[in-house]
């Protein structure tokens, strides 16, 4: 059953100028937003230009939610819940876009800063699952935040504007390389070797005594700098989050600039439409719901991920804003609810296809992509949608003229993965994965197609809207 290039729907003109412009919003995102909190705090502003409300001021003010109201709820700076209040009571269920907007990367540690051969590096620990070799050589960036202990926070963002210095993990020359040629590619980088080289200049010193006194003078040299530029101190590092990124902005892919690659497409290539589908909702006939998580490249854990009780809580909220909430209507409203996990699939690439069964695959150009079952090993961890379910967003996606396709995540037994989709599930609501196709998955870069994006946002308003 091959599907058609959707490229095909949008000819030269009006129509493939809409696919460009869109594309072209979520390249600005994609650049400017490259860690989970930066997400959260760019959305948040665009949220509350649409109308959304902050869930804690209508709490505070004992507002009574009604339909067509928008509110939002912000966890922990790292994730965020996004509701269109429906015509139809809330525990007849929601139609909820799930994604997530961490990404694989290095964290600093709590105590990184160290000085070894005249140089000053920083110590990390890689995040999500990532090959660790494609992480040397190149051009990287420092992005999160610092806690100072008077409570004040101390933003960080470092080589990704206009004449910042870059990072960079430094790899074995080609030329004294023979050993670390013939290890496998799992150990060629070890994870402990994934320092940051910062500095090399000596802080001076005004006397000779004094320099002969002074030790790691190098790593004094920066954490000079470190404090006339951000007032930072060294213990400061144990209170820091801050990610290790590639430096530079999403790219124009291809002559044809069919494609995007850009870091953190996983998942924020389907968080964006989730998003934008959102701000489309007026007065749906049921509840809409955007829900961007944080840590499922981790496995979902701690407050700010899709294991914590945040979302329960928050419609929890908001069923009582509305007066409508009692123990049973909550856990109806749950069980009663429609779920696209928005995650990403991963793309047939012709350069290895003997991971992948064509029938089965996903493909650049052709849409939408649902994967029934992700999972490993027999669909072990999986969340696998009932028939029904795919049935009923056939039905919305023929009806709305959206491109879409079918996929499992490579050949049976060839490796696995997993999603949100089997958290949410636990709760009784019809859950499937959805989202757009990827190239170089959990790489620095990764590669998407543009028409794909756009079918996917067209998709989601699609579910939104429909009465399944």
């Amino acid at each position: 059953m091959e599907r058609k290039n959707a490229w095909e729907k949008y000819p030269v003109g009006e129509g493939r100028d809409k696919v460009f412009l869109f594309a072209e919003d979520y390249r600005s995102f994609l650049s400017e937003c490259k860690t989970e909190r930066e997400c959260v705090t760019a959305l948040s502003a665009e949220a509350e230009k649409a109308g959304f409300r902050k869930l804690e001021d209508v709490l505070r003010e004992n507002r009574r939610l009604k339909a067509g109201d928008r509110v939002y709820a912000n966890n922990l700076g790292k994730g965020l819940a996004l509701f269109v209040l429906g015509k139809e009571s809330l525990e007849k269920g929601m139609h909820i876009l799930g994604a997530h907007i961490d990404s694989p990367r290095l964290d600093l540690k709590q105590d990184p800063l160290y000085e070894d051969a005249d140089f000053a590096l920083l110590d990390t620990h890689y995040y999500g699952g990532i090959k660790k070799y494609q992480w040397v050589t190149l051009p990287l960036a420092l992005h999160g935040v610092i806690a100072k202990k008077d409570g004040s926070m101390v933003q960080v963002n470092i080589g990704d504007r206009a004449g910042d210095p870059v990072f960079g993990v430094s790899d074995l020359l080609v030329h004294l390389s023979a050993e670390q040629m013939e290890k496998k590619a799992s150990k060629v980088i070890e994870g402990e070797n994934l320092d940051l080289i910062v500095g090399s200049i000596p802080l001076e010193k005004d006397t000779k005594e004094e320099k002969e006194a002074a030790k790691e003078r190098v790593k004094a040299g920066i954490m000079k700098l470190l404090e006339e530029e951000y007032g930072i101190e060294e213990e400061d590092f144990l209170s820091a989050e801050i990610e290790v990124v590639p430096a530079g902005e999403a790219r124009d892919y291809g002559f044809d600039r069919s494609m995007l690659m850009g870091y953190g497409h996983d998942d924020r290539v389907c968080a964006y439409p989730s998003f934008r589908a959102m701000l489309e909702m007026k007065e749906p006939e049921i509840t809409s719901v955007c829900l961007l998580v944080d840590k499922e490249e981790i496995g979902s854990v701690g407050a700010s991920g899709m294991q914590s009780r945040f979302f329960e809580d928050t419609v929890a909220e908001i069923m009582n804003a509305a007066g409508e909430y009692s123990e049973l209507a909550l856990r109806r409203a749950l069980r009663n609810s429609c779920v696209l996990s928005s995650d990403v699939s991963a793309a047939y690439d012709p350069n290895f296809p003997s991971v992948m069964t064509k029938r089965n695959a996903a493909y650049f150009g052709r849409g939408l992509v649902f994967n029934k079952y992700t999972g490993s090993r027999g669909k072990s961890g999986s969340n696998d949608a009932n028939a029904e379910y795919m049935g009923a967003l056939r039905a919305v996606m023929d009806q709305n003229e959206v491109a879409f396709q079918t996929a499992e995540l490579g050949k049976v037994d060839q490796g696995g993965g997993g999603t949100i989709a089997y958290i949410l599930a636990n709760y009784g609501m019809r859950v499937i994965d959805s989202g757009v196709a990827v190239l170089n998955m959990h790489a620095p870069w990764e590669i998407i197609s543009k028409v794909d994006l756009y079918e996917a946002y067209r998709g989601y308003v699609a579910f939104l809207e429909a009465q399944i």
